[in-house]
């Protein structure tokens, strides 16, 4: 049943957009695109979902320094009864000088729960149901060529519902981030070469403080004449404190370690080595290969065979804008213990 879904919305997506684009091959180069598309597809986290999306993406500066900015508006529902609202952005001010991103979220969502720590079992997992708000915002400003200073607000409330799990309790938390980046990306959704660089940390407080860090290092390197990417992406994340289970280090979904669900292991810290090879196949189509492995784990001497969790996947790219190189990203991945899943979105998981 899995795969019937999955496939038939993987030709149903290719079918619409290939209709879609058919009309903008010849069109001029817009300062604002707007790509409006239903959404429907199968992730382990909410079975199939039909919902609609709307991509902008943005060219506002007439110059060869300001790279485009986007934005994203979704909603969907799910087969598991979900409700989800979302809207992100990543937006270049004039010669890059300032930038910012953020994300707000909004759902109602029966979920799963395995417990915290790395060594949960699938039979421990138990269900709940929770009203979720989440808000997050950064403002960069430039310090140097490529280099950034940023700084920013977050804030998230969890509304759990009739749950008898001590550590599965409503709660929420204030926050503020301040991180430095180094980002000479050629584009923000689907980077062809460059490299991105950020050390963050978190100062948070819930019904306690306590603190994060996170350190992301992604490289992008065009192959065979260009025509070609192999991406690597380091990423490590750590938390010191009682933090809520929702805002521990998490692994799954699709940008973090695809093929496990997203929150199936929640603990303390975080180390994951992730590789995918990009490249074109026919007309709009190309073809990705991806894997890797992450350590989860609670303290930095508690780590054995038991905590890596290695993932591996293929993909297919769709490209709905040829000038800007953005793409429908399909990705099937499996993980440790018979753990899969399948994945569409907007541009790359790194």
């Amino acid at each position: 049943m899995i795969f019937r879904e999955t496939l038939a919305s993987l030709f149903l997506g290719i079918f619409s957009l290939a209709c879609y684009s058919q009309d903008s091959l010849h069109t001029p180069i817009k300062k604002v695109k707007v790509l409006p598309l239903p959404a429907f597809g199968y992730s382990p986290e909410t079975s199939t979902y039909i919902g609609a999306v709307a991509l902008l993406t943005l060219d506002l500066y007439e110059d060869t320094i300001t790279r485009t900015s986007n934005t994203k508006f979704e909603v969907n529902y799910t087969w598991n009864n979900q409700l989800i609202l979302e809207t992100e952005w990543n937006y270049f001010f004039r010669e890059e000088n300032w930038f910012t991103k953020g994300k707000i979220h909004f759902s109602d969502y029966p979920d799963v729960f395995y417990g915290i720590g790395p060594y949960s079992s699938v039979n421990d997992k138990v269900g709940f149901e929770s009203v979720r708000l989440q808000f997050i915002g950064e403002v960069w400003k430039k310090i140097g060529s490529k280099l950034y200073l940023g700084i920013g607000p977050r804030f998230a409330q969890f509304q759990i519902k009739e749950s008898k799990i001590p550590t599965l309790v409503s709660n929420h938390f204030f926050g503020g981030l301040i991180r430095i980046v180094r980002d000479n990306r050629n584009n923000i959704l689907t980077p062809t070469k460059g490299h991105y660089i950020t050390v963050m940390n978190n100062h948070n407080w819930s019904d306690r403080y306590y603190s994060q860090f996170e350190f992301d290092a992604r490289k992008y390197l065009p192959l065979n004449n260009k025509s070609s990417v192999f991406a690597v992406r380091f990423l490590h994340y750590s938390v010191f404190g009682k933090a809520p289970f929702f805002d521990l280090a998490t692994i799954g979904g699709d940008k973090i370690l695809r093929g496990y669900r997203f929150g199936r292991f929640r603990t303390n810290h975080l180390t994951n080595l992730q590789m995918e090879y990009r490249s074109p196949c026919f007309w709009r189509i190309s073809l990705a290969g991806f894997g890797g492995t992450a350590l989860v784990y609670d303290s930095f001497n508690q780590i054995n065979e038991k905590n890596i969790k290695p993932n591996l996947g293929v993909g297919l790219r769709f490209i709905v804008d040829k000038n800007e190189g953005t793409n429908l990203r399909f990705d099937y991945a499996i993980g440790r213990h018979g753990e899969n899943g399948f994945y569409i979105s907007f541009g790359e998981s790194f």
